[in-house]
């Protein structure tokens, strides 16, 4: 195999990163409405202790996403900070 073939059959890691971060996030948010139409006398909840959702299958979604999105959204930046090279 050529090394032109090859090199355009290559996937970068910061898509594959990406890739997998939107999905983990959309699943949190799939998860957060199935639970949240399952479960029956749900309470609600409060999004970074500031935002109070509604305790309503859309909320429960929109919990999860966020929540998801910001715990691993924080990590992979603190990864990229770290493995900076210079």
């Amino acid at each position: 195999m050529s090394e032109s073939a090859t090199a355009g059959s290559r996937v970068s890691g910061r898509r594959v990163v990406i890739t997998i971060y939107v999905s983990l996030v959309a699943f949190a948010g799939v998860m957060g409405y199935i639970l949240g139409s399952i479960i029956e006398d749900l309470q609600s909840i409060m999004l970074l202790g500031v935002i109070a959702i509604p305790p309503t299958p859309l909320g429960f979604a929109v919990y999860g996403s966020v929540t998801i999105a910001l715990l691993l959204g924080v990590f992979l930046l603190a990864i990229r900070y770290v493995a900076r090279v210079e």
